[in-house]
C-alpha cells in the first residue's frame, strides 16, 4: 500500500505528474527543495544526481512523513499562474517608471511611455481573466467574498490569500500563521531566552497582510484594540502590526473554516 508519494515541484514539469497521480487517488507529498537539499546535506548525502534525489526523497519521506497534501483545482491552477504572471508585471511597471524618468532622448522616452502603456494592457488582461474564473467557480466565489467581509482586506489582498494560501480553512490557527511566515520562532538555549522573530513561510502572504493590517488598526476597532494593547505593553509598532497581521490571517481561516461572513462583535 502505498502511503505517500514525495516529490520536489520542477517547475512546469511536476504539474502533470502531480495531476496524474492525484487521479490515480495516491496521497502526495510536494517537498519543498531547501528542505529536501538540508536533508540530503545531514545525512552526509552531497551527490546530486537523478538516482540520488530519487533515494534522498523516498529515506526523507519514510523518515520525516510529510503530510500528504490535496491537490487544487485546476481552476485554482490557472489563477496561480496568472496572478504569479500580474506580480512580476507589476515589479516591471515600477522597473519601466524609473527608468522612463531617466531617459533624455525623446525617442526613448517614447518607448519607455509605450512599454509602460503595454504593461498596463498586460495587467488589465490578467485581472479580467482571473474575475472570469472566478465567477466560473462558486466555491472560490464564495470564499473570496468571506475574505472581503474582513475589515482592511481589499480585492487585491483577497485574491493574494485564495490563491496563495489554499489551505485556509482546512488547518489549525498555529499553521495558518506558521505558513504565512508570521509566527514567532523562539531562539532559547538554556536560561537564556532569545528575541522571538518571524521567518520562512510565503512571503507574498506576508506582503499582502501588511496594507490590511494598518487599515485593520484604525478602522477595525477590535483589531484597533489589540493593536493599542500590544504598544502599552511596550512592544514596538512594528511587532504590534506583525502581531495583527497574524490574528488577520488567523481570522480569515476561521471564517473559512465556518462558512460565514466577518460580522462585527455586539458591544
Amino acid at each position: 500500500m502505498v502511503t505517500r508519494v514525495a516529490f520536489e515541484p520542477t517547475g512546469a514539469y511536476h504539474r502533470g505528474f502531480e495531476r496524474r497521480l492525484a487521479a490515480a487517488g495516491l496521497p502526495l507529498c510536494k517537498v519543498n527543495p531547501r528542505q529536501a537539499r538540508r536533508f540530503a546535506e545531514a545525512i552526509g548525502r552531497h551527490a546530486k544526481t537523478d538516482a540520488v534525489d530519487a533515494a534522498m526523497l523516498a529515506r526523507f519521506a519514510a523518515l520525516i512523513e510529510p503530510p500528504a497534501r490535496p491537490v487544487v483545482s485546476a481552476i485554482l491552477d490557472e489563477m496561480k499562474e496568472l496572478h504569479v504572471a500580474g506580480r512580476a508585471l507589476v515589479k516591471d511597471r515600477t522597473a519601466a517608471l524609473n527608468r522612463g524618468q531617466l531617459r533624455r532622448a525623446a525617442l526613448l522616452r517614447r518607448q519607455a511611455a509605450e512599454r509602460l502603456r503595454q504593461i498596463e494592457r498586460q495587467i488589465d488582461a490578467i485581472d479580467t481573466a482571473l474575475w472570469a474564473y472566478l465567477a466560473a467557480d462558486p466555491v472560490l466565489k464564495a470564499r473570496f467574498d468571506i475574505l472581503v467581509s474582513i475589515p482592511g482586506v481589499g480585492e487585491a489582498t483577497a485574491f493574494t490569500l485564495l490563491i496563495e494560501m489554499p489551505e485556509l480553512g482546512a488547518i489549525e490557527p498555529k499553521g495558518a500563521a506558521s505558513l504565512a511566515g508570521l509566527a514567532p520562532v523562539a531562539r532559547d538555549s538554556g536560561r537564556h531566552r532569545g528575541k522571538r522573530s518571524i521567518r520562512g513561510g510565503r512571503a507574498s502572504l506576508r506582503q499582502a497582510l501588511y496594507m490590511p493590517a494598518l487599515v485593520a488598526v484604525r478602522f477595525n476597532t477590535t483589531m484597533k484594540a489589540k493593536y493599542d494593547a500590544f504598544l502599552a505593553a511596550g512592544k514596538p509598532p512594528k511587532v504590534a502590526l506583525t502581531a495583527i497581521m497574524r490574528k488577520l490571517v488567523i481570522l480569515a481561516n476561521a471564517l473559512i473554516r465556518d462558512g460565514r461572513a466577518w460580522t462585527p462583535k455586539r458591544a
